[in-house]
């Protein structure tokens, strides 16, 4: 099958994201004076802008390719994570699966920006990053288990910041043992998904996880290595500007489609979010790499975490395949 025709099969196919929710807070200014209380920049804020962050700039993701997500995961009982709520409600996203928990902070990043040339002077993160309770870790198997046969795959969104936990995958994975399982993996739980469809690490959780420098020399064999210890179908390695690693019955190297990057933000959450439709559409490891090569290739071109189309999607494939 073409790749294009892997594009056109993105329609409609139902993907279950379980994982960190995050609200990506922009505050927009220009600065022209140092303080005299501290030698800090002075920004005058001139508008703000709020994004989806996280899991939830996955299921976008998966929205905009013309795919059908459903949200699982915790926000606080605060403005935050009603304004969450409201952004993917307003796109016509389910958010059923969204549990609120008072006791906890919506995980919000605030990021101060200039806006000529866009530049970021720094960020701000208000979060709770404790487990979530073992009440709302219950919720949350009860609610994958009576949705899960409705989808065509799962996907693991993980940040560490507590609602994922080994417990909590484990029973996840072992519940829909044959259907496609991807996930997006950080350091606390690494090694807790186990026997997943595919698995995409970062060049810094796999350097962190296994104890080693990645080098154009090992990097073939510390994937197969990984592969092989977490039992994994196919394991795709994100390397940022240096491309991907993906290992299925061989390894690939598979160079980046960006012909600058200009803001890298977000672009790992682009890569799942594509790999694990093309999976849904029959493509093969190779394929669907190459499918979330060429969205990174885009995504990192745009500031911030900026969701890419189906019409883009498209367009940069005929763009490279003519």
């Amino acid at each position: 099958m073409k790749l294009e025709e892997i594009i056109q099969q993105f329609t409609n196919k139902r993907i279950l994201v379980i994982g960190d929710i995050m609200l990506d807070r922009y505050l927009w200014g220009n600065v022209d004076r140092i303080s005299p209380e501290a030698p800090v920049p002075v920004m005058e804020v001139t508008r703000e802008s709020q994004d989806l962050g996280g899991a939830a700039n996955v299921v976008q993701n998966i929205y905009y390719l013309k795919g059908i997500p459903c949200l699982v995961g915790v926000v606080g009982a605060d403005a935050q994570g009603e304004k969450l709520k409201e952004i993917l409600e307003n796109e016509g996203m389910d958010t059923s699966g969204i549990f609120v928990d008072s006791t906890r902070s919506t995980t919000t990043k605030t990021r101060l920006v200039v806006e000529r040339p866009h530049q970021q002077l720094a960020r701000i993160d208000k979060e709770t990053t404790e487990p979530i309770s073992s009440l709302l870790r219950n919720k949350i198997l009860d609610f994958v288990k009576s949705r899960g046969d409705k989808f065509d795959a799962i996907l693991f969104e993980d940040y560490d910041k507590g609602v994922l936990s080994g417990w909590l995958i484990n029973r996840i994975i072992h519940t829909f043992k044959g259907k496609i399982i991807t996930a997006d993996p950080k350091f606390n739980n690494f090694f807790e998904y186990e026997g997943v469809t595919l698995f995409k690490p970062n060049r810094k959780e796999v350097e962190r996880a296994m104890g080693v420098k990645l080098t154009l020399k090992n990097v073939k064999s510390i994937t197969r290595e990984l592969r092989e210890k977490l039992k994994c179908k196919y394991l795709l390695l994100t390397l940022g500007e240096k491309g991907m690693v993906l290992s299925a019955a061989r390894e690939y190297i598979i160079p980046t489609q960006a012909r600058e990057i200009y803001d890298a933000t977000g672009a790992g959450d682009t890569v799942i979010a594509a790999v694990t439709l093309a999976l849904t559409a029959d493509a093969s490891p190779k394929q669907a790499a190459t499918i979330a090569n060429l969205v990174a290739g885009i995504e990192v071109r745009k500031f911030g975490a900026m969701p890419i189309s189906y019409e883009e999607l498209l367009s940069a494939h005929r763009v490279c395949d003519s």
